[in-house]
């Protein structure tokens, strides 16, 4: 996959270079009349429709509770902010989704030792992915070639190849622009750009063990050996997939869009991305502003007494609502945007440091908190902002204003995510 490079210095020359290499009657240095008409860094622009995702217009809205805080943490009040538009994934990432993100890494992986590789333009080895399609899993011959990648026998069950998932590692390269943004005024002692890039090898394999750690002296083995394999929970959301590597996948899922267009000579896009806090409660409000759920009511049932979410109804009746564990990602009906299980389901990973006092100090523009925790570091700086709800949960925390959090390296049978994208505006949609 070819590389996406990001300047953070250079732009007068690069746009000097365009305008240079522009076609006759196009470039602003080939103008014949000597007028301004200014001078496009690409070809026409057409915004594609992301598929599986929806837009979520720029608005207003009131952040926090929308009803008394029960809890009396007083970390969330009620604040007005603004949110700019941007599309976000429809459903949960699910199981399939998530299935193509490890694929490929399986596959590059395998096809880097099998020496399935090409010299790119800039000198670095890419994978050749016209060889990489003749990978065989079940070819012995290749499995003999891969053995690295397979458990050791004595890791095997009746003597059964299978892969070995801390062998599947991502690897995650990401300029950090607040960091750079903070430390770029000098430009006499600005630091050089590499020691903005985040550079770090992620295990990207759902941890299916988290169906059993959860839950001490409860039954739930066969959902550890089959939710992510299984073909039956291909629609299901994603679990067993801890913040880091919910990111790894906005990362591959960016690199694997903008490859495809590059290789097409197109522009390339945003990046995808986990939503930030304020984002992820804007959508979920489907634009009603003051509403506890994102179906508008202020109760978890419908007038004919239907449950309208999957969580943990009354006392623990769990099947009450149609899921024992968790549903299809597309379940139930969506809000007033078109986003489904908002509530419910599988509490969401957000890109949001948790932070108590969070609302007191955010700008009312876009309001974010981040940081990029080192593994050296405190587990409360490791916090990050979860938001929805699960099947598992009381129906307190799927309102839109409940705060939650869990630690960007854990893994639970109950958090998943979705993505969002930036994407310029268009005069039509």
């Amino acid at each position: 996959m070819k590389g996406i490079s990001i300047y953070l210095i250079g732009w007068v020359s690069l746009s000097l270079m365009m305008v240079s290499c522009g076609k006759s009657g196009k470039s602003g240095a080939s103008m014949g009349d000597g007028q301004l008409h200014g001078v496009s860094p690409s070809t026409k622009y057409v915004m594609p429709k992301p598929p599986g995702m929806v837009y979520v217009p720029s608005g207003t809205f009131h952040m926090g509770p929308s009803d008394e805080d029960i809890s009396q943490a007083f970390t969330t009040r009620n604040k007005q902010v603004s949110i700019y538009g941007f599309w976000m994934d429809a459903t949960e990432i699910t199981n399939n989704e998530y299935r193509q993100f490890v694929n490929w890494v399986r596959d590059s992986i395998a096809a880097t030792r099998l020496g399935y590789t090409k010299q790119g333009a800039n000198g670095q080895p890419y994978v050749d992915w016209v060889k990489a399609k003749n990978i065989k899993w079940n070819d012995p011959k290749m499995i003999s070639q891969l053995a690295s990648m397979y458990v050791t026998p004595e890791n095997m069950i009746r003597g059964r190849q299978e892969l070995n998932a801390d062998s599947l590692k991502f690897a995650s390269e990401v300029l950090d622009y607040k960091a750079a943004a903070l430390n770029t005024r000098d430009k006499k002692t600005a630091p050089a750009r590499s020691a903005f890039i985040n550079r770090e090898s992620i295990m990207i394999y759902p941890d299916t063990l988290v169906w059993i750690r959860d839950f001490s002296y409860a039954y739930n083995e066969p959902m550890a050996k089959k939710y992510f394999s299984h073909p039956a929970y291909g629609d299901y959301p994603v679990v067993g997939v801890n913040w880091k590597m919910a990111t790894a996948f906005c990362e591959w899922r960016t690199n694997f869009l903008n490859g495809f267009l590059e290789s097409k000579k197109r522009i390339t896009e945003s990046d995808f991305r986990l939503p930030t806090e304020a984002e992820w409660e804007y959508a979920a409000r489907g634009g009603r502003s003051q509403v506890s759920f994102p179906w508008g009511s202020p109760y978890l049932r419908n007038k004919k007494g239907c449950l309208l979410a999957n969580f943990k109804p009354g006392r623990g009746n769990y099947p009450e609502d149609g899921g024992m564990y968790t549903v299809r990602a597309d379940a139930y009906w969506p809000n007033d945007f078109g986003l489904y299980n908002m509530a419910g389901n599988v509490a969401e990973w957000t890109s949001s440091l948790y932070y108590e006092g969070a609302y007191n100090f955010q700008h009312d523009m876009n309001p974010d908190i981040r940081y990029n925790a080192k593994d050296e570091d405190t587990k409360r700086m490791k916090r990050k902002v979860t938001r929805g709800g699960s099947w598992k949960d009381v129906g307190f925390f799927l309102q839109n204003s409940t705060r939650s959090y869990d630690y960007q390296d854990s893994t639970r049978s109950y958090i998943g995510f979705r993505c969002v994208v930036d994407l310029p505006p268009m005069q039509k949609r």
